[in-house]
């Protein structure tokens, strides 16, 4: 793979770059950045999760004049949730240049809007009906625009907002470059493309890139407030080498980490607030096998190249496919295989649907083992570990305690006691994670109906994967989390067939 250094891009981009995390530029970065770089006009036809925010945003972000005050970018996304997604990275891109980047959106007052609009973005990011109704209010000036980008074309054609995009981009001044990225071409967006492009250069990616065959994705159906003690039963009972916990907010990542620690995991948790020295030393840590479980909002973790990684647990389902791709795909590399456990809640079913037609694979539903199940878990690895002790033959004068004991006390007794005490039993040390709402519906059709998955072989996950250390902490928990608030999301119950955990 190419660097970002050896694209021609600025020093002070590349600074943000680089404190982001990312150093090698996937397929689609590669080509965009350097056409890009160029003024041409560009289409991106390739898979979500190929890492096209940053595509789009780096010829973006070097195209802005600081000492111009009006809008000179504009990009049109399909949903409120991904215009949010990419003006955090759009703004942690031009940190270092000073770029004042806007998110304008359907469920936001739009006075509110009105009066961020007057504290002069230069880059405005927008689903297309806020952004003709800022239009027509003569809130939003286009005068300025040298740079327009379509994201997901495809699924706002599918949204029904062809009309408006047309309006958009015949309110931008024609002198402008245009980016238009989609994972498919069907013909309205050809000719969308003929008609508002000049001689576009097309940069394809194949879909085998964005391949997950090496990783095996599960998902769970609870209700928010029993997601904690599940995700604690899961670690116990998988016992990954590295684990990665996605969580949506920075609030939760906090929360995370801090509740896996009170609860004896390894856990440091890293999102965009953090400083540079400090997720460097997370980074560092986990890479060293020091940290069992990172937890790690989608910015955070993106362009990271962390190898090794057994495990990824999206606590919370991400809010558009791109970021589940990314996320699984810290795991399965090199040939290796992985395991991806995504939670869902009752309302948040339509995801799925979205995120396996994505895929292109279905995720079999996992049910949850029980306390019980987990503290098998935890004396496997105690077993494991006094075997393999054993095995080593390092004991030294400890075999004459040894065989001191064993003067008075039967020797299964004393293999026991020591298998005991080598066990971290459940304790249910109280932690605080704050509910989060679900997301907004969507009209993916999961598989089985609207509320219930069905069918499929239903796992616990009962097996060490692929051998390695066993996890130096984790411990089951007892008792509910206990978040903050109590709003129910509804039955969140077992789905289907079992397959009960095989100790």
């Amino acid at each position: 793979m190419v660097k970002f250094s050896e694209l021609n891009i600025s020093e002070t981009t590349l600074k943000s770059v680089k404190r982001m995390g990312f150093e090698e530029a996937t397929p689609i970065q590669e080509g965009t950045i350097r056409l890009g770089m160029e003024g041409k006009d560009i289409i991106g036809q390739a898979q979500t999760g190929t890492g096209k925010t940053t595509a789009f945003g780096i010829p973006l972000i070097e195209k802005v004049d600081t000492k111009n005050g009006q809008v000179q970018g504009l990009v049109i996304a399909p949903t409120r949730e991904l215009a949010i997604q990419v003006s955090e990275e759009l703004y942690r891109l031009g940190k270092d240049k000073n770029v004042r980047v806007l998110s304008v959106y359907g469920g936001q007052e739009i006075g509110r809007q009105i009066r961020a609009l007057k504290n002069r973005p230069q880059i405005i990011v927008g689903t297309p009906g806020r952004l003709i109704d800022h239009i027509n209010r003569r809130t939003l000036k286009l005068d300025d625009v040298n740079t327009l980008v379509l994201d997901e074309a495809d699924e706002m054609l599918n949204m029904g907002f062809i009309e408006d995009i047309q309006k958009i981009m015949a309110s931008v001044p024609e002198e402008r470059q245009t980016l238009l990225f989609s994972a498919t071409m069907p013909d309205a967006i050809r000719r969308i493309a003929e008609k508002f492009m000049k001689q576009p250069e097309i940069v394809k990616i194949k879909s085998k890139e964005m391949t997950v065959e090496n990783i095996e994705q599960f998902f769970v159906k609870s209700v928010e407030r029993e997601k904690f003690d599940i995700l604690s039963r899961l670690l116990n009972v998988h016992q990954p080498e590295l684990a990665i916990v996605f969580g949506r907010t920075k609030r939760r990542v906090d929360e995370l980490a801090h509740a896996l620690s009170i609860r004896g995991y390894l856990a440091e948790g890293i999102h965009g607030d953090l400083s540079q020295a400090k997720r460097m030393s997370v980074l560092k840590q986990f890479k060293a096998n020091k940290i069992d479980v990172l937890v790690a909002t989608d910015v955070a973790a993106r362009g990271l190249d962390i190898s090794g990684v057994t495990h990824v647990y999206n606590f919370d389902i991400p809010q558009d496919p791109e970021s589940y791709v990314h996320r699984i795909g810290r795991t399965g590399r090199a040939g290796k295989k992985g395991v991806a456990v995504t939670f869902v809640t009752p309302r948040e079913m339509g995801y799925l649907g979205i995120v396996e037609r994505t895929t292109k694979k279905k995720m079999q539903a996992l049910v949850p083992p029980t306390a019980d199940e987990a503290v098998l878990g935890q004396k496997r690895v105690a077993m494991e570990q006094l075997q393999e002790m054993t095995e080593k033959n390092n004991l030294g004068d400890y075999r004459e305690f040894a065989g001191q004991m064993l003067e008075n006390f039967d020797a299964v007794d004393l293999v026991a006691a020591a298998l005991k005490m080598m066990t971290k039993e459940p304790e249910d040390t109280p932690v605080q994670i704050t509910e989060e709402r679900p997301l907004p519906s969507r009209g993916g059709k999961p598989r089985g109906g609207s509320g219930g998955r069905s069918g499929g072989s239903n796992y616990r996950g009962g097996s060490r994967s692929g051998g390695g250390r066993p996890s130096s902490s984790g411990r089951p928990s007892g008792r509910s989390s206990g978040g903050s608030s109590s709003r129910r999301d509804g039955g969140g119950g077992r789905p289907g067939r079992t397959r009960r955990f095989e100790s």
